[in-house]
């Protein structure tokens, strides 16, 4: 039987953090993540006080840092975060502030024409006519 799965996909920040825990089954058959998502994963170890969860986040980012070429937000992506943008606020959404980085990878989705892949779906509410969300 052949492979159902699509072929390419973008995996938002939560699924890199939570990817030992997801079966291969449930991504796409080639992933990508984006500057923002290892922006985001470079923070991590800074953002915890305990030494051993430290340890673990700076694990996390060296493996994907070594196992991905993230795409970038160019200017492709700063055109399609106004799309992002709109659909956001006129759903009544917030669209800046702590939201911001997920919207611009949404973008970066967008731009690319290619599904984003993510444990928080919730973050990208009002974006399905916008870019394909697909839920893990």
């Amino acid at each position: 039987m052949a492979d159902q799965r699509p072929q390419r996909g973008i995996l938002d920040t939560s699924v890199v953090i939570d990817l030992n825990e997801i079966e291969a089954s449930a991504l796409p058959v080639e992933v990508a993540v984006t500057a923002l998502t290892m922006a985001e994963l470079a923070a991590g170890p800074h953002a915890s006080t305990d030494a051993d969860e430290r340890a673990r986040r700076q694990d996390r980012l060296q493996r994907t840092e070594a196992a991905f070429d993230p795409l970038p937000f160019d200017s492709e992506a700063a055109r399609a975060y106004g799309r992002v943008y709109a659909a956001v606020a006129s759903a009544g959404r917030k669209a800046r502030g702590a939201r911001a980085v997920d919207l611009m990878i949404a973008a970066i989705a967008c731009s690319a024409g290619l599904p984003l892949y993510t444990r928080n779906p919730n973050d990208f509410a009002a974006l399905e006519d916008v870019v394909e969300i697909i839920s893990i």
